[in-house]
């Protein structure tokens, strides 16, 4: 358990079985996500009541915005780690799948991992790179798991739905973020999400937590426990192996 808060579920919304949140953006002032420590501090809180037990930090790595790399977050991270506040916790990254990512990977600098040799990665919301597939292979060849972040978020994909069986069929990991069981993203992510859940595709949940109002959605939206407590009774959600 996290060292200075007591885990106390509040409300109707219980995330105590997915046990790990493998997808946030807690560390603070690196990224769009967390500015500061206090910041930190109070989405933690807020994670802990609704029933996590283990955090895994996942700050985004992209060239035009946000080129963190192993140093910067691990300082982030330590800095929360002095605190005692990340017990049991793990810093990994949330790679944008472009130039600089194939960089990393034709020089070999060692990916984050959220867990072994699971790497999380992310592309566009507004068109898949025209060589998503050799770019995900090159990622498998170099060793590496592919675990896609949001999937349901890919809008354009809505029309074209084969992409998911073949990022299936070529050995992806699917995580859904928990407010796409809810309008925040949008009445079409919403309905991805439902179709990828139908089709048992999706392997691992995370908040994708950025700021308080993430927060506060989760708080509110017991409708979320219908598709997370199938999922757990699937027997296919591989976030307590993390």
């Amino acid at each position: 358990m996290f060292s200075i808060f007591k885990k106390k579920i509040t409300g109707e919304v219980n995330l105590s079985g997915i046990g790990t949140d493998m997808h946030s953006h807690l560390l603070p002032g690196i990224d769009d996500g967390s500015p500061d420590t206090d910041t930190s501090i109070e989405l933690i809180k807020g994670l802990t009541e609704l029933g996590y037990s283990k955090l895994i930090t996942t700050p985004h790595i992209m060239s035009d915005m946000y080129r963190n790399d192993a140093e910067t977050i691990r300082a982030a991270h330590a800095e929360l780690k002095d605190l005692q506040l990340m017990q049991p916790s793990h810093a990994a990254a949330e790679y944008f799948m472009d130039d600089y990512f194939d960089t990393l990977l034709e020089n070999d600098v060692p990916l984050l991992t959220i867990k072994d040799n699971w790497v999380l990665v992310e592309f566009s919301f507004v068109g898949a790179p025209v060589n998503l597939k050799e770019k995900i292979f090159e990622l498998q060849i170099k060793g590496y798991q592919p675990v896609l972040a949001h999937p349901e978020r890919y809008i354009y994909f809505f029309t074209n739905k084969k992409w998911y069986d073949d990022l299936k069929d070529g050995g992806c990991l699917f995580q859904l973020n928990l407010l796409s069981l809810t309008p925040y993203y949008g009445k079409v992510a919403t309905d991805l999400a439902q179709y990828l859940l139908k089709k048992k595709y999706i392997n691992l949940l995370g908040t994708d937590l950025h700021h308080f109002r993430h927060l506060q959605v989760l708080q509110n939206s017991p409708q979320i426990m219908t598709s997370v407590n199938a999922l757990l009774d699937s027997g296919n959600l591989m976030n307590s192996t993390i």
